[in-house]
């Protein structure tokens, strides 16, 4: 039998560029930062002013109380964001409802602001904390929540695999409809780490910069946390065809590894495997990948490690691939980063257009890439790649296709 097709019918979108996957795409590509001073919910004594935070949101503009009074803001950034994407496939909950279509979400760490809400509650102010705060902190509570907006009662579950959470997300999805499993998935990531203790405890790791983000240039000195979330509506290709669906892209391959070396650093052998096996996985080749979508969170490790790991794997052609991190944009969303950059590289396809990597000042040496520079690329793209890479080792690629191609 025939593996099955799998196309992108609906994408949503809430990032620091605002609502929606077109408002994040046109930033990356037009590169407008989202990136601005953090407000916090209480005082902060960090160093680190400064992320990719979700701006002026009012999910009770979108969400009925009873919705809200579950909802870490986690949970209010993806329903809203499976709203956009769930509208664009042209779905109701009657289609959706049942058990062929599954619910998968990823996030590292799902409801962190519930967290420190219950800690401060319990610790300073010396109170009982609110009765729903293990319902709502839960990582299982963002799949299960789209699952029952919807109706679904396919599989439903949470993928915690730190900065490669939504990017297994979409290509376990993706899998299950290959396989027979399910006929569609809601898929994608969503993340809110901007929060007092989360953003000292990432301040001590040493990978944040204080000032701008500069992925591939020799200057740059760390990466920038960013929160909202991704949503992706993934259909088997004979399915959509019946109720004659716009399709915007084939999803044609996935690939994950592990390096199984260290906690926090990279390794370049698990990388280059990782996006070897989403290339075979799509039935390409390296010299067909036109764009890649970088990891590029703007450290000095992770930048090299990605840079020869792409050397690995495109050989002579690695310093003429158009490859652009979109992170100074839309900050690097940890569980959600993913989901993000798959939306961009998304665009990138459809409009011939590979965005730039902002910020950039330096070449370097250790990073012999061709980085798009400051400034877009109008460029043929038909088939393009986005890279994610955490923390542990955990190794993520998918690979896109111009369904028309």
């Amino acid at each position: 039998m025939a593996q099955r097709r799998v196309v992108i019918t609906g994408i949503g979108a809430v990032s620091s560029l605002g609502l929606g996957a077109k408002a994040l795409w046109e930033a990356a590509r037009d590169g407008r930062s989202g990136i601005r001073e953090t407000i916090f919910a209480r005082p902060y004594p960090g160093r680190i002013k400064i992320s990719a935070q979700v701006p002026d949101f009012d999910a009770s503009l979108y969400l009925d109380k009873d919705t809200l009074s579950l909802s870490d803001p986690v949970i209010k950034y993806l329903l809203i964001a499976a709203d956009e994407a769930v509208q664009q496939a042209g779905l109701s909950r009657e289609t959706l409802q049942g058990p062929r279509t599954a619910s998968i979400i990823g996030t590292g760490i799902a409801g962190m602001n519930t967290i420190e809400d219950g800690l401060y509650t319990v610790f300073k102010r010396e109170v009982r904390p609110d009765p729903l705060t293990i319902p709502k902190l839960i990582p299982s509570s963002c799949p299960a929540m789209v699952s029952m907006r919807y109706g679904t009662t396919g599989p439903c579950f949470a993928i915690g695999s730190a900065c490669s959470s939504a990017t297994q997300a979409i290509g376990i999805g993706a899998q299950m409809i290959r396989a027979g499993m399910v006929d569609r998935a809601i898929v994608g990531g969503t993340e809110d780490c901007v929060t007092v203790g989360t953003m000292i405890a990432w301040e001590v790791l040493r990978v944040l910069t204080p000032n701008v983000c500069r992925p591939f240039s020799k200057d740059r000195n760390g990466m920038v946390i960013g929160a909202g979330a991704g949503v992706f509506v993934l259909e088997a290709e004979e399915i959509a065809a019946q109720r004659k669906a716009y399709v915007l892209a084939e999803l044609a391959g996935y690939g994950t590894t592990s390096d199984a070396k260290d906690p926090v650093r990279p390794d370049v052998n698990g990388a280059a495997a990782c996006m070897r096996n989403a290339i075979e996985d799509a039935g390409v080749t390296p010299d067909e990948i036109d764009y890649i979508n970088a990891h590029g969170t703007g450290t000095t490790v992770n930048d090299v490690t990605e840079s020869a790991a792409i050397g690995l794997v495109f050989g002579n052609r690695a310093p003429h691939v158009p490859v652009s991190s979109t992170k100074p944009v839309h900050g690097h969303g940890l569980g959600v980063g993913g989901a993000f950059e798959l939306i961009v590289t998304l665009g990138a396809l459809r409009e011939n257009v590979a965005p730039p990597t902002i910020n950039w000042r330096v070449a370097d040496e250790k990073c012999p890439v061709d980085c798009i520079p400051n400034e877009a690329r109008p460029m043929p793209i038909k088939v393009a790649m986005s890279n994610s890479f955490a923390f542990g080792g955990i190794n993520a690629a998918l690979v896109v296709r111009d369904f028309n191609a």
